[in-house]
């Protein structure tokens, strides 16, 4: 009992490449109230959506070591780029849950059973990566999926634009073709774009339904945490710690105004 107890108040540990996996960790943050967090914010070498596979993976690899050595009792990869190029590998060298973003997105979009023409909107790495197509496709045949990079709107919700009218005129241009195309389900597929919500309901049409992957994989957590009996006994509020590898003022900044709630101290991390 008393080795069950230490892993499950053991915290859950969260890594991407920015400040951008901290919308998943304000979405769990509402749904495991419970839960101590880590956070690590690999800023210092963000965006991996323009690196290769191989610094991508290589990169993901360090993040989640600093997690295990915190003794996290799971990783989630919020970061979609990371999740797309070097999911499996961390599976293979962690024995500790590892969740991703796409898996619950893509189970999200795909419950309802009339979604026949997806759209995603990602940055340029995730898109090439094909991940979300492949995913998709794998689940359910005869779909139509039409991929739409959007590498703008990260700059606009770290600039704090999100009501700016450069910003609709911008989500203007990459929702256009997909509308067109006649999509009925929108999945944001960056967890930068979850900021964006209200913007997007304002410009889509009814009746397309969106997919955010902040509150779809902080659903799918619960679910895993659930099956592997492994939520935190205790009953008060869970902690949270950042890390992040270059620590400025500005991402200081950009990460309280990711959260709902205060962060405390953000912390510089030096990765192995």
């Amino acid at each position: 009992m008393g080795k069950i107890w230490r892993v499950n108040s053991a915290p859950l540990g969260f890594f991407d490449s920015g400040v951008g996996g901290l919308t998943v960790v304000r979405a769990v943050q509402d749904l495991l109230p419970c839960e101590d967090i880590l956070y690590l914010g690999d800023t210092a070498r963000l965006p991996y959506g323009s690196k290769s596979p191989e610094s991508i993976r290589r990169f993901a690899l360090e993040d989640a070591k600093f997690l295990v050595q915190r003794g996290v009792k799971a990783i989630v990869v919020a970061c979609n780029t990371a999740t797309a190029h070097a999911l499996p590998m961390l599976r293979e060298n962690f024995d500790l849950p590892v969740i991703g973003v796409i898996e619950a997105g893509v189970e999200s979009a795909l419950s309802d059973p009339a979604a026949g023409r997806i759209g995603i909107i990602a940055t340029r790495g995730t898109v090439r990566s094909h991940a979300y197509q492949h995913a998709l496709a794998l689940k359910r045949t005869g779909l139509i999926i039409h991929a739409q990079p959007a590498p703008l709107l990260v700059p606009i919700v770290e600039e704090d634009w999100i009501e700016h009218p450069a910003a609709e005129l911008i989500l203007k241009t990459y929702l256009e073709p997909l509308v067109e195309k006649g999509i009925d389900t929108l999945m944001l597929a960056c967890t930068h774009y979850p900021l964006l919500v209200p913007v997007l309901r304002r410009l889509l049409p009814d009746g397309i339904r969106l997919v955010d992957s902040a509150t779809t994989c902080a659903e799918h957590l619960k679910q895993e945490l659930q099956r592997l009996d492994m939520f935190n006994p205790q009953k008060g509020e869970g902690t949270l710690e950042i890390h992040l590898t270059d620590l400025s003022e500005e991402f200081e900044t950009l990460a309280r105004r990711f959260l709902s709630k205060p962060s405390g101290r953000i912390q510089r991390a030096v990765l192995a």
